[in-house]
Order: structure tokens, then sequence, then C-alpha cells
């Protein structure tokens, strides 16, 4: 059977949550997040009907749920392992983009809602994604050890700090604030555990 030359859908999706990761999703229209992603405004408009708001949803799921499948595995060796993961991956993002991309999910969380006062789908989708990952590691660090309630204040100052920090890397141009936010983090995961990772 031939190969179709059609872009995949999956592939536009992982190349607007490049683009927005870069951008934004407010300075982005649709055909830039195409023309990014190597697809005709065509093939866009087809798996994506309802135009740039729901190609921004499906963006940020699909960031959401790729990084949560990277720190999923990793927990599997303990919470400090997971945070190594979480903090190797955006670090790799910032060093490889030479500090021009960062996190699709924090890019469309800042974004201004829409005048009508109504929540845009991405940013609920930001929200769940946020929730997944803190999610994740709150229950590694119960399992190993951290009190409940110490293990999701913890998850969310770990998902908190770190999306923080990439965006201080990006401002300074620097990786300095990312390696910060990693010693104090680790610290705090191996003094909330009843044996350290």
């Amino acid at each position: 059977m031939a190969k179709s030359s059609a872009p995949s859908r999956e592939r536009i999706v992982a190349g607007a949550a490049d683009m927005i990761s870069r951008r934004g999703l407010s300075a982005t229209s649709i055909r830039e997040l195409a023309k990014h992603a190597k697809a005709p405004l065509g093939s866009t408009y087809h798996y994506f009907p309802e135009g740039k708001q729901q190609l921004a949803t499906e963006a940020v799921r699909y960031a959401g749920e790729a990084v949560a499948r990277i720190v999923r595995k990793e927990l599997e060796a303990g919470p400090a392992a997971g945070l190594r993961a979480f903090l190797a991956l955006w670090r790799g993002i910032v060093v490889e983009s030479d500090f021009r991309a960062g996190c699709p999910v924090l890019a469309v969380s800042v974004e201004e809602p829409a005048a009508d006062g109504e929540i845009p789908p991405s940013l609920v989708a930001a929200a769940e994604a946020f929730d997944s990952w803190e999610q994740l590691l709150a229950e590694a660090l119960r399992k190993h050890g951290a009190a409940p309630d110490q293990a999701t204040g913890l998850a969310a100052l770990i998902v908190a700090s770190v999306e923080g920090a990439i965006a201080m890397c990006r401002a300074k141009r620097s990786m300095q604030p990312l390696d910060r936010v990693a010693q104090q983090l680790e610290a705090l995961i191996i003094s909330a555990l009843d044996h350290p990772a």
C-alpha cells in the first residue's frame, strides 16, 4: 500500500505544540501553525475544522500526555528519578531551541482568556495537564513515604517551580535558574521521604 503524502494529524499537533512553546498562542495563526508543521492549510482544517482553538487544545493535550508518559516511566524508580526526568526533558527543549522554546502548556496558561469570559478549551486542557503531572508526582511521593498532605503540596511546588524556572531560563538565556531549582527540589523530596530515593 502506498504511503499518503498528507501530513498525519499527530505531526500537525506536535508541530503546533512546538510553535506554541516558542511564540505562545495569541501570537500564532492557524496558517503559521500549519506552516510550522509543514502541513497544507487544507489538511490542517480537515483535521481541525473548528480552527486554531481546536488545534491548540489538541497540542496542549499532546504535550501534557507526552510529559506524563516520560515522568510516569521514570517515577517507577522513585520521586527523585521522576523529578530528574522532568527537569531533563525541559532542559533539552530549552537548550536545543537556543532558549526559544519552553512549555506549550505554560504558554497557553498565560494567554488572556476570550473577552466573553468563557474559558477556552485550550486553557482547560492546560489545567488538566498540570493536574496530571501533580497527581503523578504526589502519588509517587506518597508511595515512597511522604505524608499525603505533604505529597500533594510538594507535587504542586515541583510543577510550579519547574515551569517558572523554564520561563526564567528563557528570559535570562541561562540554565542556572533550572539548576538552582533542581537542587532545592531534590533536597525537599529527599527530606519528605522516609527512605530517600
